[in-house]
């Protein structure tokens, strides 16, 4: 046994020892790390949250480095894989996903959201699980009513897809409309919460 063999060894677990190393690096250098991020396996596809200390930030689909490229050039560079800092959100939804879960509870950062696009999202926010609006009642919700197009580019760029539920707008006859993520994923969700059979 060579001495990094020897080294290793002494290490026990790397998964707990790179999650110790995470801590103590974080621990030890406070504010500095602005984003913590983590992937998780979903129905949909591999899912990539980060979190601020204020709250979740980001849902992305598919290509994390465009996502973390975003982020650093949007918000912060100083971002770290952190998985535990994003436990909560994880949790809630594997249960969403799971069918035991209707509605989410873990904290939002709303730093990439702004001005009318904030309004459409927290207007889509209220949507209950179950139910589906059309793009242009969220325009009015968001003090819009003739805005449907600016409501549909709005939940085109939400960042926070499945948790703030822009899957669950429809056109105004009843048609899917686009989403983000892929029409098929959509379908999925609405599936899942029953309003697509």
């Amino acid at each position: 046994m060579n001495d990094l063999e020897q080294a290793l060894t002494g290490l026990g677990d790397l998964s707990e020892a790179a999650t110790s190393a995470a801590e103590r690096f974080v621990g030890s250098t406070g504010t500095s790390v602005d984003i913590a991020y983590a992937t998780m396996d979903s129905p949909i596809g591999v899912l990539l949250l980060a979190a601020s200390p204020a709250g979740l930030l980001r849902i992305g689909f598919d290509n994390e480095t465009d996502v973390l490229a975003d982020l650093a050039r949007r918000v912060s560079p100083r971002i770290l894989e952190f998985p535990e800092r994003l436990v909560e959100a994880k949790a809630e939804l594997g249960e969403y996903f799971a069918g035991r879960r209707a509605s989410f509870t873990v904290p939002l950062d709303w730093t990439l959201i702004g001005g009318f696009r904030r309004r459409v999202l927290e207007a889509t926010a209220l949507i209950p699980f179950g139910s589906v609006s059309t793009y242009q009642e969220v325009a009015g919700r968001a003090g819009q009513p003739k805005g449907a197009r600016a409501a549909g580019r709005a939940l085109g760029g939400n960042p926070i897809p499945v948790i703030l539920p822009c899957h669950r707008i429809l056109r105004t006859g009843g048609g899917l409309g686009g989403y983000a993520g892929g029409i098929d994923r959509k379908e999925f969700l609405l599936r899942l919460e029953g309003t697509m059979l």
